[in-house]
C-alpha cells in the first residue's frame, strides 16, 4: 500500500517537473526503500494495540504485561466453587491467575480471602453441593457459572467471575458457550461496581480451563467481541484492558487483533 501510494506521487511529480535532475530509476529506488522501511515498521512485533469507539465513548487495549501492576480494577477468573487453596497446587495451581491473587493481593492469606468471598457470595443461592467422595479436595458449594463475587474497596475492585466448572477430579472444564455467558454477567457487574474506571483483565480461559475449540487469540477475540457488542448498549466502563502474560506473547499477532478491532 505504501509504494502504491508513494509511487502514484512520483508520477504526479515527474509529470508536473519532467525536467527534475533526479533520474527516473533513482526516484523509484528511493520509492522502494521508503516502501519498504514503512512496512517493516509497520509489521514489527507489538506488545501493545488499542482502539478507540466512539457513539458511545470506550477504548479496548490488548497489551503484554503483568495483570497485577495494572493501576485499576481487576478481573480474576475462577471456577463455580470458587476454590482458593493452592497446597501444593492441588486444587488451584500457584502460578495461575487465581493463585496469584490470593498471594500477591491476599499475602497468602486464604482464611482471610475465602471471609471475603463468603460475604461476597452471601446474596447468591449455589445450585447444589458436591459430596466429598465426588470432589476429593476443595470446596463443595457449587455456583452457577457466570456468577461474580465483587472484592475490594470502591477504589479497587476485584471482579471474581467463574467462567468454569471444577470437576471431580480437580480440572476445571469451560467453553465457548460458557465463555460467553460469564462475559456478560461479568460486564453487568462492571457497570454497576466500576464506577465506569478502566478494568484489567486476563485472557480467560487460557491456560488451565482447557477449551480446546479456541486458540489464544480467539478467546481474545471472544471477549473483545463481547465486551464491545455489551459497550454499544451500554458503557460498560472507560476501557477495558486485555493482559496477555510474556510467555503467552508469542502466541498472539497484535497486527491481526489491531485488524479485527477496526471491524467491530
Amino acid at each position: 500500500m505504501q509504494f502504491g501510494v508513494l509511487s502514484g506521487a512520483a508520477q504526479l511529480y515527474l509529470t508536473f517537473w519532467p525536467d527534475s535532475r533526479l533520474p527516473r530509476g533513482a526516484t523509484f529506488l528511493v520509492l522502494a526503500g521508503v516502501a519498504l522501511a514503512g512496512g517493516i515498521v509497520h509489521s514489527w512485533p507489538r506488545n501493545r494495540v488499542s482502539h478507540e469507539f466512539t457513539h458511545p465513548g470506550f477504548g479496548v487495549t490488548v497489551t503484554v504485561g503483568d495483570l497485577f501492576d495494572q493501576p485499576c480494577h481487576l478481573v480474576i477468573g475462577f471456577n463455580d466453587v470458587f476454590d482458593t487453596d493452592t497446597t501444593d497446587d492441588l486444587v488451584i495451581a500457584r502460578r495461575s491467575v487465581q493463585g496469584q491473587f490470593l498471594h500477591r493481593v491476599y499475602a497468602g492469606e486464604v482464611d482471610r480471602l475465602d471471609g471475603e468471598l463468603a460475604v461476597a457470595l452471601a446474596g447468591k443461592q449455589p445450585v447444589g453441593v458436591e459430596e466429598r467422595a465426588a470432589k476429593r479436595a476443595g470446596k463443595l458449594s457449587r455456583y452457577p457459572v457466570g456468577t461474580v463475587a465483587v472484592l475490594g474497596l470502591p477504589t479497587r475492585r476485584y471482579f471474581l467471575s467463574a467462567y468454569g466448572t471444577m470437576r471431580g477430579d480437580l480440572t476445571v472444564g469451560s467453553g465457548p458457550d460458557e465463555i460467553w455467558h460469564s462475559l456478560g454477567e461479568l460486564w453487568r457487574a462492571v457497570h454497576v461496581h466500576a464506577r465506569r474506571e478502566t478494568v484489567a483483565m486476563p485472557v480467560i480461559g487460557s491456560d488451565l480451563a482447557r477449551i480446546d475449540s479456541l486458540d489464544h487469540a480467539g478467546l481474545i477475540k471472544l471477549i473483545l467481541l463481547s465486551f464491545v457488542t455489551g459497550s454499544r448498549q451500554s458503557v460498560i466502563c472507560k476501557e477495558l484492558t486485555i493482559v496477555v502474560r510474556p510467555e503467552e506473547y508469542e502466541r498472539v499477532d497484535m497486527l491481526e487483533l489491531a485488524a479485527f478491532l477496526r471491524t467491530l
